[in-house]
């Protein structure tokens, strides 16, 4: 099968290099146009196209999916398309030029969690269990009709930090393990039961910020689910100064009383160094 890939951020660019490793190199690659990123606000391609230009692959940045680009990306008479983390919701036209139509690795157990931020819903919420889905896109986001799934067990200690590769891992495999009979034709999708769907939308980054004398296991999801991004955040009165700390590393302990306690910070106006946490009014450079 030729089929074309839509990726942007490393979450794709690792589930890109697997499919390669397996045999599977897509005919074109498909990212998000270059942004910028960084102190200096420079424009800086995205992890994908960064790893697909270092591996001879095709690669196209849009702005927009409209008919000139569609246009375009026809002439490379691709079967099927793959979606990981693209960024952009596809339109019809776009689930229309692809005969065995789109495949999206969404990272859960669809119908539970659709929508930007499954695997922090999962951490937040506290779940012991996820998985990954491979699913027939549609249209309506996440609604598609599941090709196969797959649980991944959290660890009590899982951050997104190390959740999200399991996950990555997970989803690439299982597709690389499907593609066979997707090319066959004897895959049969299943209908998501729309009844049990439950949202994961786009986390603000005001969303991480905590009281740390509000309830441990809370603040510790909420630490967990926030590790990578936007961060996790409190305010506490230094030299008569109300600022805001940022916490990098933090520890739970479990227990008739549990305990959220962070143990690295980073207080604002000193991005460069961090400090061991003391206690909310105090804290020592590392």
């Amino acid at each position: 099968m030729k089929f074309a890939y839509f990726g942007t951020p490393y979450v794709a660019r690792d589930t890109l290099a697997q499919l390669v490793d397996a045999g599977y190199t897509p005919t074109v690659v498909v990212t998000s146009p270059d942004a910028q990123r960084g102190r200096g606000m420079e424009l800086t391609p995205c992890d994908t196209k960064v790893w697909a230009l270092d591996h001879d692959l095709p690669v196209h940045t849009p702005s927009k999916i409209d008919d000139e680009f569609l246009k375009e990306l026809s002439s490379y008479d691709c079967d099927l398309a793959i979606v990981v983390a693209y960024g952009k919701l596809l339109p019809q036209t776009a689930i229309d030029l692809f005969p065995r139509g789109i495949l999206n690795i969404h990272y859960s157990l669809l119908p539970l969690y659709r929508g930007a931020s499954p695997v922090e819903s999962a951490l937040r919420n506290g779940d012991t269990v996820t998985g990954v889905t491979i699913q027939q896109m549609a249209l309506e986001m996440d609604a598609g009709d599941i090709l196969a799934q797959e649980e991944v067990a959290i660890a009590p200690t899982d951050t997104t930090l190390t959740l999200r590769p399991k996950l990555i891992e997970a989803g690439a495999d299982l597709l690389i393990r499907m593609l066979p009979a997707v090319e066959a034709g004897t895959l049969t999708p299943v209908a998501q039961d729309a009844a049990r769907a439950t949202r994961a939308p786009k986390i603000r980054k005001e969303e991480g910020l905590l009281s740390l004398s509000n309830d441990a296991v809370t603040n510790w999801n909420t630490y967990r689910a926030f590790r990578e991004s936007p961060g996790t955040y409190f305010y506490a009165n230094k030299d008569d100064k109300r600022i805001r700390v940022k916490i990098v590393d933090a520890e739970f302990a479990s227990g008739v009383l549990p305990a959220f306690r962070p143990t690295r910070i980073v207080p604002e106006g000193k991005p460069e160094q961090s400090f061991t946490y003391l206690s909310q009014n105090g804290w020592s450079p590392e």
